[in-house]
């Protein structure tokens, strides 16, 4: 694992990952050039997450039993061919259905990331991973930004030409520069299914981190959501393009929670949790105080983004330790976790907005980053630690 290669993998994923946030911005413009309600639109980012969940399940263990030289760039070239679609979908039921396969198609970031920690060695490995992961997190945040710009560039459907002349220039890339391995497993695609299963009901670290990781992907997301609602009312009345730019501010504390990785590789893994919850905590507390006060805010932007970023790629550093054959799986298991978490927290964000305002969503989010704090606190001594040279679970 070259730092060149790191590079590629991190823009690679990032890129890929992006693609399903493109959409996003435009749900407005889509709705008044395809003459539909936004209700109709909002339907457009629905089935782009139901074809990411299919592919996390169906295609991401893939990454274990098959080539992912050869996997990697086809997974992406089918996703430019959906995103052409995109581009030139007539109506908003063809452009429903082709979000719905970019979602199942453009996985290739999570592929990327237990690749990259198979091409690691166990000194090397946590700061590989946190490259590459955190090229995932710049993916999210900059597809958003740049999709507003292009489409009020060049228009809507130029945004997904562009994303498909970007992945299909990366899975040119890739192809040539991802090492050949061997499949890690051998055995039906079903029993590979079956295995993700498996894991997830005998591994105790596997199912104490996937709790961490749902738990820090609700407060992500209850966050985010209400921080919109905060910053569009009184008394801030911001524009949509003002409150994008806190994404860029959250890019901040993503980058700065890279350093988790180098936690990993020097054995600080399991203090470094502990460490990346209190600051979720103290972040919801600034903002809960701070909710008249920008500045309050901004820190608890960063604040917030290092905790629960840190979190995540210490997570997904320790999770590769349990097994070099099932990596793969592993990450969906993780990821999959992730997926149903954020979803809780997004729609935990507008209940609460409706009901007790920033306020009540401070108090709630205060209460999971609490949560994960007793949770480290009871298991960093089991579940938490690593595990001895061979102590690995076979494939």
């Amino acid at each position: 694992m070259t730092r060149g290669l790191r590079l590629l993998f991190a823009i690679a994923a990032g890129a890929a990952v992006g693609n399903l946030y493109y959409a996003q911005p435009l749900l407005e413009v889509i709705a008044a050039d395809l003459r539909v309600s936004h209700r109709a639109t909002g339907l457009l980012v629905t089935a782009t997450q139901i074809g990411y969940a299919l592919g996390i399940l169906l295609i991401v263990p893939l990454g274990d039993l098959r080539n992912r030289r050869r996997l990697v760039p086809v997974m992406m070239a089918l996703s430019s061919v959906a995103l052409v679609v995109c581009a030139v979908a007539p109506g908003v039921l063809t452009l429903a259905v082709a979000l719905g396969v970019v979602g199942l198609t453009t996985v290739s970031g999570q592929i990327l990331i237990p690749l990259a920690g198979d091409l690691s060695d166990d000194a090397s490995r946590g700061r590989t991973v946190s490259v590459v992961v955190s090229g995932v997190i710049t993916g999210i945040l900059v597809s958003r930004t740049l999709s507003g710009f292009l489409a009020d560039w060049l228009g809507w459907r130029a945004v997904f030409l562009f994303a498909a002349a970007v992945t299909v220039v990366l899975a040119l890339l890739l192809r040539p520069a991802i090492p050949r391995l061997p499949p890690k497993t051998t055995g039906s695609y079903l029993a590979l299914l079956r295995s993700v299963g498996h894991l997830v009901a005998t591994e105790r670290t596997l199912q104490v981190t996937m709790v961490f990781g749902a738990t820090a992907m609700a407060i992500f997301t209850l966050f985010w959501t209400s921080l919109t609602f905060l910053l569009s009312g009184a008394p801030y009345h911001y524009p949509t393009s003002v409150i994008g730019l806190f994404g860029a501010v959250g890019l901040v504390g993503s980058m700065a929670a890279q350093g988790a990785g180098r936690l990993h590789d020097r054995g600080w893994s399991v203090p470094g949790t502990g460490l990346a919850w209190a600051l979720a905590l103290a972040a919801w507390l600034v903002a809960g105080l701070g909710r008249d006060q920008l500045v309050l805010i901004v820190v608890a932007v960063v604040v917030l983004d290092v905790g629960v970023q840190g979190q995540n790629l210490l997570s997904q550093s320790r999770l590769f330790a349990i097994s070099a054959a099932a990596r793969s799986r592993l990450n969906t298991a993780y990821v999959g976790g992730n997926f149903v978490g954020g979803a809780l927290g997004s729609v935990a964000a507008s209940l609460l907005w409706s009901a007790v305002g920033w306020s009540g969503v401070s108090v709630a989010g205060g209460l999971l980053a609490l949560f994960g704090v007793v949770l480290w606190l009871t298991t960093r001594r089991t579940s938490l630690q690593p595990r001895a040279r061979g102590e690995e679970v076979p494939a």
